[in-house]
């Protein structure tokens, strides 16, 4: 409660001619843009590729209420890429466990994922620029096709060196 003294102080602020509104204006720009890639266990080829999309529409599902902007997702019967643009009030870590946890659960309680039992406990998580990311939404668009030159160990080590990340081989890729 305030005091005579300050309860006449604001009054005669408020009631200056000069001063209409007293408006309090908080704005933050962010531009909080990942891509993130999510491994099965020991990397076993548990994601079924003809339901791969069941998987997709149900982690796009998820980031819309979370209100994460989803660019893209795509993968291959072992892992999964996402092109997302988290807001500011949530951060990396917590969006992957979330991801990785609600969607375990929901495959393990699906019969179209009937040999998933649950994601590597690592993942990869990079900060992109606007600028390279309508490659990178490519780049996910052609998972099969790269695929087929190239093996996941080999992928997955060449885009966390492309980010600068350095690898220890003693805990790389080691469930």
């Amino acid at each position: 409660m305030l005091s005579e003294r300050a309860s006449l102080v604001l009054s005669s602020i408020l009631n200056h001619k000069n001063i209409k509104n007293i408006k309090y204006v908080i704005m933050s720009y962010t531009q909080l843009l990942y891509h993130i890639v999510l491994c099965t266990y020991r990397r076993k080829p548990t994601l079924c590729q003809e339901h791969e999309r069941d998987l997709y529409a149900y982690i796009y599902g998820m980031c819309r209420n979370r209100n994460v902007t989803v660019y893209r997702i795509g993968g291959m019967p072992d892992h999964v890429h996402l092109l997302v643009g988290l807001p500011s009030t949530l951060s990396v870590a917590k969006f992957v466990q979330s991801i990785k946890s609600v969607t375990s659960m929901w495959m393990n309680n699906n019969p179209r994922f009937p040999k998933f039992t649950y994601w590597s406990k690592e993942y990869a998580a990079f900060s992109c620029s606007q600028s390279v990311r309508d490659t990178i939404v490519n780049y996910i668009r052609n998972q099969k096709k790269h695929h087929s030159k190239q093996t996941f160990e080999e992928e997955y080590r060449k885009v966390i060196e492309e980010n600068g990340v350095h690898i220890d081989d003693e805990f790389f890729l080691r469930d």
